[in-house]
């Protein structure tokens, strides 16, 4: 059975490691896989495969990206049908928005300990994870003259051998309907 797959890219675009979405795209077609297709210019990658193993796929990827960029990076896997999901539980429900505010979710390489506590604020108060999921965490982050700080994977526990990276939940939002098309 064909799965429609999202690929959350961390460092794709990010601290001068520029790749194109021509290139990106290139880059998961050499991998064999289907109906390749990216959105905006922060590593967002559609495709279609056959493969049920999506830890074997995920390190494929991973090591394909690496050895032809020159740098790790770390990719999240979802299908559209759990993006769909974690859309639907609102997971912001309750936080009002202001200007001051943006609503970030935060791909995870691996579930947070199940002990984790919500919500956790940082001390300088720019950022809160309001709670999270096996997949990802939901972060408000509070705009200091007019920028955002603060690095909410910071709260996560020393112990925590995962990986992350954030999308805004409006830009998740937009992801997901191009997904879909």
């Amino acid at each position: 059975m064909t799965q429609t797959y999202i690929a959350f890219l961390r460092a794709i675009n990010v601290g001068g490691r520029t790749v194109t979405m021509e290139r990106l795209r290139a880059l998961f077609t050499e991998l064999g896989l289907g109906g390749v297709r990216s959105y905006i210019q922060s590593g967002n990658v559609f495709f279609t495969t056959e493969e049920t193993d999506r830890a074997a796929l995920t390190a494929r990827i991973e090591q394909h990206l690496e050895a032809a960029l020159g740098y790790p990076v770390p990719t999240m896997l979802r299908t559209v049908g759990e993006v769909e999901e974690l859309v639907a539980a609102d997971p912001f429900a309750g936080v009002e928005v202001t200007p001051e505010l943006r609503l970030c979710v935060v791909f995870l390489s691996e579930p947070l300990p199940g002990d984790f506590e919500y919500p956790v604020r940082s001390p300088k108060g720019d950022w809160e994870i309001v709670g999270a999921v096996p997949g990802a965490a939901f972060v408000v982050m509070h705009l200091r003259k007019g920028r955002l700080g603060g690095n909410p994977a910071s709260a996560f526990p020393k112990s925590y051998g995962g990986q992350g990276t954030s999308r805004f939940f409006h830009t998740t939002v937009k992801i997901l309907n191009a997904a879909r098309k």
